[in-house]
């Protein structure tokens, strides 16, 4: 990585000695004492950061007053679950804890993330359903809250609704920083932008204090399944690096942080996903993290006929 502001960092596709492709993006680390430490590209550029906002959606769904049944839901409120028969069913006990059905989701019907259960569903005749869409277990979640507030259920994904409104506040409170633009995301909720800087910090404040930040970090690393799921990156760094809290984010991003409020925040320009887990990988050993996880995803495999030929890698941008 290069600490040069306005270079980006660079993940190269290196096949038989040959550069094919050169994926660019961005990302800020930050010591424990919320300072930069490292940063290449834009870092103080709105972005949306997806579903690595999940977390801090779900510390909001607590400060406006949700009470999860236990930590397993609370853990599938911050995930991208991959839609396995453990992850369906704590969805169902969300929604049944607040004397709701699966007929209140209304995130969009899609298959599951994991290609086995994807498999499983079309081999038993069944469709694809909002339950088994990656982001339900925060919707159930945002319907939850509702009901323990009063407030409508089906206005829960209106940006102007109060529960909305509770997840905004409670956003900007964690990054220190105003939500600059706020857009729809993918799953039909509001989606909050934040600049990588601002995303870094909310995962430091996340990682480090008590509190409903403290309640929703003890139950990510209590369950690094329910986050992801079977063979998921994000679920492996959660289990693989002791009191990481990590996230994943659609088109390229990620944020991590460490116990002692330590933190990574990611963005490839290109949205690719493997690039950003190469990224995130170099930032943490930067800030001296070693574990056999970051060994194993520091470098992702290109493969030829099956066997490797060549490897993603990072290097610094050069001016």
């Amino acid at each position: 990585m290069s600490s040069a502001r306005g270079l980006p960092v660079l993940v190269e596709l290196v096949r038989s000695g040959v550069v094919e492709s050169t994926h660019a993006g961005s990302v800020v680390v930050l010591g424990p004492d919320g300072s930069v430490v490292e940063q290449s590209g834009v870092v103080d550029a709105p972005i949306l950061p997806r579903s690595a906002n999940k977390p801090l959606q779900a510390v909001g769904l607590l400060d406006a007053g949700w009470q999860p049944p236990d930590a397993h839901v609370l853990a599938l409120a911050t995930a991208s679950h991959s839609g396995e028969p453990e992850h369906l069913q704590v969805v169902r006990r969300c929604l049944a804890a607040a004397g709701l059905s699966e007929t209140a989701l209304l995130c969009p019907a899609m298959p599951p993330l994991s290609s086995a259960a994807a498999a499983a569903l079309l081999l038993a005749g069944r469709r694809p359903t909002p339950l088994t869409m990656n982001c339900s277990g925060k919707h159930a979640a945002m319907l939850a809250c509702c009901v323990t507030r009063g407030d409508d259920v089906a206005a829960y994904l209106a940006a102007g609704s109060a529960v909305q409104r509770a997840i905004r506040t409670s956003i900007e409170r964690l990054a220190g920083e105003p939500v600059r633009h706020v857009a729809v995301d993918g799953c039909g909720a509001p989606q909050h932008a934040l600049t990588l800087t601002g995303l870094a910090r909310a995962f430091g404040v996340l990682a480090t204090s008590g509190g409903n930040e403290g309640r929703t970090a003890a139950a990510m690393r209590a369950h690094p399944f329910l986050v992801g799921g079977t063979g998921r990156e994000v679920t492996d760094l959660l289990a693989g690096v002791p009191g990481l809290i990590v996230k994943d984010g659609a088109e390229g991003v990620y944020a991590a942080a460490l116990p002692d409020g330590s933190a990574v925040a990611v963005k490839i320009a290109d949205g690719a996903m493997r690039a950003a887990v190469v990224v995130l990988v170099a930032a943490l050993r930067r800030l001296g993290v070693q574990a056999e996880v970051l060994d194993r995803l520091g470098s992702a495999p290109v493969l030829g006929g099956g066997v490797p030929v060549g490897e993603l890698r990072c290097r610094r941008a050069r001016s």
